[in-house]
């Protein structure tokens, strides 16, 4: 059975005000599964539930400030939506951030502690997503990536172009995962990634051995002894292998 996508992975300086902010951004819940771990998730959710991709923020010493492959992009229903959030978003610490990205309907910011993300005007694409309409990657080639994690996901791919690539689950529920097309030298990726989910009656090991098979390699960030695997996806993108126990 393929992999469910139940949260992105962020690493921060703070992770309790930064988890403050997000949750105040989003509306949604913050609790601690560990010191040094706060984890978001919409109010009264069943972890892990394709409806919604969860956010877990972990510390660390010193996360990069540079830019990153991966973003979120927030959904809005109307032009005072819009507005609002983003009033709101100032209020919670966000600061507008300037990307290059010119004179464009959607609003790019900045989290307290850096981290860009967009906020859409209305699209009707994203009108039943919630609050995250899509976790946006950057890559070099949008339709490569598509039948990587097309194939790894229990996601469906929706839409493949040369610089644009659009996944969304099986199911038909939740945020799009978006591959876009960009040019230059790679951006980092390590401090915003994607943590994978094996079906609790599945072997990870075989899990791990597919995802091999489609073009990932372990990757060694340091992790020591964890329960998890990390691994990298064909373009070097980092990503976790979640366990978790089947009682």
């Amino acid at each position: 059975m393929p992999l469910q996508l139940p949260q992105v992975n962020l690493k921060a300086r703070d992770e309790v005000e930064l988890g403050r902010f997000w949750a105040g951004a989003l509306g949604w819940e913050m609790d601690s599964e560990a010191p040094g771990v706060t984890n978001l998730t919409p109010a009264g959710f069943p972890w892990p539930d394709p409806s919604a991709v969860c956010i877990d923020l972990v510390r660390v010493p010193d996360p990069e400030t540079v830019r990153y492959r991966v973003h979120l992009d927030l959904a809005t229903t109307s032009a005072e939506h819009q507005a609002e959030l983003v009033a709101r978003l100032t209020e919670l610490g966000a600061t507008p951030a300037d990307i290059g990205q010119g004179d464009v309907p959607w609003t790019v910011m900045a989290d307290p502690e850096g981290n860009v993300f967009c906020v859409l005007e209305p699209r009707e694409i994203y009108r039943d997503t919630g609050p995250i309409a899509a976790v946006v990657v950057d890559c070099a080639d949008p339709g490569a990536m598509a039948g990587f994690w097309g194939e790894a996901l229990d996601w469906t791919v929706h839409e493949v172009t040369g610089d644009h690539a659009r996944l969304r689950s099986s199911q038909g529920v939740g945020p799009y995962l978006e591959l876009i097309r960009v040019s230059g030298e790679p951006a980092v990726w390590h401090r915003f990634h994607l943590d994978v989910l094996p079906d609790p009656a599945d072997d990870k090991p075989a899990q791990v051995a597919r995802l091999q098979e489609l073009g990932a390699r372990f990757a060694d960030v340091g992790q020591g002894e964890v329960s998890w695997t990390v691994m990298a996806d064909i373009e070097g993108n980092e990503f976790c292998v979640l366990g978790r126990s089947t009682s």
